[in-house]
């Protein structure tokens, strides 16, 4: 009987180990990354992360595409935990208020709606395409050697592949920053579609 507990607690725990499909969802955040390098029109797929957690919360009113399928917490946790890249420190206390993050998804969304707006005055010619990814809002980078692929679309198509993949890179690093600084998944206290969704789901709740 002892032999057969210790299968059976064995087998639980090896159950309890076994991985999913969707936790190898940080090769698709790793993969986007790669892509945008040297093709800049693979960012338009990073629309994905932004409408997907969007649906679930409207439809679901949960936040399980960050609990669960989230690829781009998963990457953080990959290199916090497993590398050990973390310090595993808690975050400051006003990452997590509601003003510093409404704040930052204010912030975050104004820059958004600038990059729209850019494409398109791309759209309309009154600007011409500018072929730089801008991370953190400032350092701008040539990313020269990646638009050949730009030629066979419209200007405002590559515009908006190159501000999209900007604000990705951009959250990526930010992300990375606060993996290093603290716990591996610190980005997601702070992560302005983490804090949409949350909204959202607090009033489809309180609607029901």
């Amino acid at each position: 009987m002892s032999g057969e507990r210790d299968y059976n607690d064995g087998e639980g725990e090896r159950m309890k180990k076994q991985k999913k499909w969707y936790d190898y969802l940080w090769i698709v955040s790793a993969a986007y990354l790669i892509l945008g390098f040297f093709n800049i029109l693979f960012a338009w797929l990073g629309l994905l992360c932004f409408f997907i957690p969007l649906i679930i919360a409207i439809v679901k009113g949960n936040k399980s595409y960050c609990n669960r399928y989230c690829g781009r917490g998963q990457l953080f946790e990959l290199l916090g935990t497993r590398f050990k890249l973390s310090r595993g420190k808690d975050v400051p206390k006003f990452l997590k208020q509601k003003w510093f993050r409404y704040g930052f998804l204010t912030f975050f969304m104004v820059m958004f709606f600038n990059m729209l707006f850019a494409t398109y005055l791309v759209f309309a010619d009154a600007s011409g395409l500018r072929e730089v990814v801008t991370l953190l809002w400032t350092f701008r980078l040539p990313w020269h050697f990646a638009a050949g692929s730009t030629a066979a679309v419209a200007p405002w198509v590559a515009q908006f592949a190159f501000g999209f993949y900007s604000v990705m890179l951009t959250s990526t690093v930010l992300g990375l920053i606060t993996m290093l600084l603290y716990k591996p998944r610190s980005w997601c206290v702070y992560c302005p579609m983490g804090t949409m969704t949350q909204g959202i789901c607090q009033l489809k709740n309180r609607g029901s």
